[in-house]
């Protein structure tokens, strides 16, 4: 059984009319999916021509006791990128890797099985119906989060890999999963003063994206960036602050800005249709 056919018995998706109150996220719609017989909800942007042009979908993913909110007014990738789809998902309560061992507040399984990939079956479940609403560019597909919701846009580049074009994940490192990653372009950003996420950690992940990703020397990129060409066609990006655990406010255009440069190669869709 293929995985659409596989969610369409499994998924019950129904569309709320709900805007969204806050002033800067006002073209936002409020959905659930009932997943595995739990209900989900994200915070969908929509552009006009979705339903007639092939349009690009960015996901992004809140931090262990964040929320779909909160995600979308520090992300604001719905106003830096209108011509896409922009989904922030939000997270059920999970026990933290770091922080709330009793899992009192919301974030994203960890691992491939972890909380019965609930969070993998979400995603799918989501992508499943913009595929089945809107003219998707499957060539344009992409992931971004922060924290344990940057853990989490590792773990759907380990999972679902075909699908990606390109991830953005911040204040994480997924030293257990690395060995599971394929080449893909990637922005990485870090703060050097992160008490949770320890810079050293992600030190080591960016060293090993640089061996994956087969980069060549950095240079500066967009003033605040550094840029590490890639031999394999996939770039990695690296946004270093002085910063602790945050999502620093100069990183959304500069992820966008990644993100339209980046797609899919044609003989991957050729491999989706078959």
């Amino acid at each position: 059984m293929t995985r659409p056919t596989r969610f369409k018995n499994l998924i019950t998706c129904i569309l709320l009319t709900i805007v969204a109150t806050s002033a800067d996220a006002a073209e936002q719609v409020r959905r659930e999916w009932t997943v595995d017989g739990v209900v989900r909800e994200a915070l969908i942007s929509v552009p006009e021509k979705a339903k007639t042009e092939p349009t690009p979908v960015v996901f992004g993913f809140h931090g262990h006791g964040g929320s779909m909110k909160n995600a979308a007014r520090s992300f604001r990738f719905h106003e830096l990128w209108p011509e896409a789809i922009v989904v922030y998902m939000q997270g059920l309560r999970t026990p933290g890797q770091l922080t709330d061992p009793e899992g009192l507040r919301a974030g994203w399984q960890k691992e491939k099985g972890d909380q019965k990939d609930r969070d993998l079956q979400f995603f799918d479940a989501v992508l499943l119906s913009l595929k089945t609403e809107y003219r998707i560019n499957e060539r344009r597909i992409y992931s971004a989060g922060h924290s344990n919701g940057g853990g989490f846009t590792y773990l759907l580049w380990a999972e679902r890999s075909e699908t990606l074009a390109a991830v953005a994940p911040s204040g994480s490192a997924a030293l257990k999963i690395r060995t599971r990653l394929k080449p893909k372009p990637v922005f990485h950003v870090a703060g050097e003063n992160d008490p949770l996420v320890k810079y050293q950690w992600q030190k080591i992940m960016i060293e090993t994206l640089k061996e994956l990703n087969q980069c060549a020397d950095g240079k500066t990129w967009e003033g605040k960036a550094m840029l590490f060409p890639s031999n394999s066609g996939n770039p990695l990006i690296t946004l270093i602050t002085d910063q602790g655990h945050k999502f620093p406010a100069e990183a959304p255009p500069l992820i966008i800005k990644f993100f339209k440069e980046q797609a899919l190669a044609e003989r991957n869709e050729s491999v989706r249709k078959n």
